[in-house]
């Protein structure tokens, strides 16, 4: 079966441009853009190319339009949300950092819940979701294993505030996974790793679940910090030759 690549319109092509125009400063938050005529000139687009795209970018928090005044780029540092944090990993891999630095407090805040609110069947899908990592081939396949261990802890947390916290830190990485794979090259290696959290987990004891999962995710981050910084060097010496 031939899989079907999506097909990027210049819309695509203009949202992109501008978020990435907006994310490096080029367009600075709180200043405005110039009259859309004008503005559409310089990108090569029509205006209603150029409506729809900022559209787009005002439903995610980067622009905002008032009637009479124009657009201005919203400080989406101080004001926008989460669902920015994909955007912002493509933009710069800088923002891992951050992102796992969340995902190590809040994962191990997770773990301690799930270790006092997990139901029996709860504790039933943990154990099989476990045994996927270890049969799971292939380092990508490995990790996307062990992701659905940590949404079925959230899950039994009983507080669907945690699933949604833990699905948009997953989105905010899971794009750019072929670069994080460090951990999840050995399936039995990764296995027994997380093995450590869900065994807390399922003996009730939240204390020592949350001592697995923060030392699980600080491991896991280690390694996966590492070989992004190994890339990084290896592009820029390529570069300089």
């Amino acid at each position: 079966m031939v899989e079907t690549l999506p097909r990027q319109t210049i819309v695509d092509v203009l949202e992109e441009r501008l978020r990435e125009d907006i994310f490096a400063g080029r367009l600075p938050a709180g200043s405005y853009l110039p009259p859309e005529r004008e503005f559409a000139n310089s990108y090569g687009v029509t205006r209603t190319t150029l409506k729809h795209a900022f559209s787009r970018l005002a439903q995610s928090g980067l622009l905002e339009t008032r009637h009479g005044v124009g657009t201005r780029v919203r400080d989406y540092a101080g004001l926008g949300g989460a669902d920015l944090l994909p955007a912002l990993v493509r933009h710069s891999p800088k923002w891992l950092s951050e992102v796992f630095e969340v995902r190590r407090s809040i994962g191990a805040l997770i773990a301690s819940r799930a270790a006092d609110k997990a139901t029996s069947s709860q504790l039933d899908e943990l154990r099989s979701l476990l045994i996927g990592v270890r049969e799971a081939e292939g380092a990508d396949a490995v990790q996307l294993a062990d992701v659905e261990v940590h949404r079925a802890l959230a899950r039994a947390t009983g507080n669907r505030v945690y699933v949604l916290l833990t699905n948009t830190l997953f989105n905010a990485y899971l794009p750019v996974r072929s670069v994080l794979a460090g951990p999840f090259t050995d399936a039995q290696v990764a296995f027994d790793r997380l093995a450590q959290v869900v065994d807390a987990v399922v003996s009730a004891d939240a204390q020592r679940a949350h001592a697995a999962a923060d030392a699980y995710l600080t491991a896991t981050e280690r390694v996966m910090l590492d070989d992004l910084k190994r890339l990084a060097k290896s592009r820029d010496s390529e570069a300089a030759k």
